[in-house]
């Protein structure tokens, strides 16, 4: 889901309100040429005419700044999905310590030691996979 700059979620809602640029500008006291540059992502309104901006556009400062207060509360993972995510990587580490010492020991056989690196590469990309 792409992500709108401030300057798309401005026009969009002048837009639907059925306001002009200067008409806009107006109500913010600054010229349409601003309101223009706002739009296009060539400047931002000032911190401080902000929530004044969110008023004209009758929208909250957050809806207008485009914070999503519950997406954060969804994203965060229980303590399950966590351990569950680090075990694939755990593994990888582990795989490629163990090949990495036991080769230096003179303690593995090639044969053995591919299989290992190979169950950590399986891992690297079931870690890998699962990113967002």
């Amino acid at each position: 889901m792409k992500k709108e700059t401030m300057g798309m979620v401005i026009a969009s809602r002048r837009k639907e309100l059925g306001m002009t640029q200067a008409g806009v500008a107006e109500k913010m006291g600054v010229t349409d040429k601003a309101v223009s540059k706002w739009e296009r992502d060539l400047s931002y309104p000032d911190v401080d005419s902000i929530p004044k901006l969110a008023e004209v556009l009758d929208m909250s400062v957050d809806e207008l700044m485009q914070i999503k207060t519950e997406s954060a509360e969804e994203e965060k993972k229980s303590p399950v999905q966590e351990m569950l995510d680090l075990i694939p990587k755990t593994v990888a580490i582990g795989m490629g310590v163990a090949v990495t010492v036991l080769s230096i020991m003179g303690k593995i056989d090639v044969q053995t030691g591919m299989t290992l690196l190979g169950i950590g590469l399986a891992c690297v990309g079931i870690a890998l996979f699962d990113r967002d």
